[in-house]
């Protein structure tokens, strides 16, 4: 009986040691699930930047305002008969606004 009991023990030990140490332990199992959340979360992040760009690309594919409005604000684009104006401030001003 003791020999039985004794074998129990240790038997109960080793699951243990499985169960905490070995391949898929607790520790592991808790290490993926962080792992897994942050990948969704990146993922969620990444569909949304997608989905931004897909209706970028829509709207310069369908209309011409998009293209226009890319042009004159990073180009500096002027349309034929327009005046462009340009506003700089003295160096006393800009002095005072910093």
């Amino acid at each position: 009986m003791k020999f039985i009991t004794v074998i129990m023990v240790l038997l109960l030990l080793l699951l243990q040691y499985r169960l905490w140490t070995g391949n898929g332990s607790l520790i592991e199992v808790s290490l993926l699930r962080e792992e897994i959340e942050k990948v969704k979360s990146e993922n969620e992040s990444l569909k949304e930047r997608n989905l931004s760009l897909t209706a970028e690309v829509f709207n310069l594919k369908q209309g011409h305002e998009a293209i226009e409005e890319i042009a004159r604000s990073e180009m500096g684009m002027v349309k034929d008969g327009e005046t462009f104006y340009q506003i700089i401030d003295s160096a006393e001003q800009q002095f005072n606004s910093n």
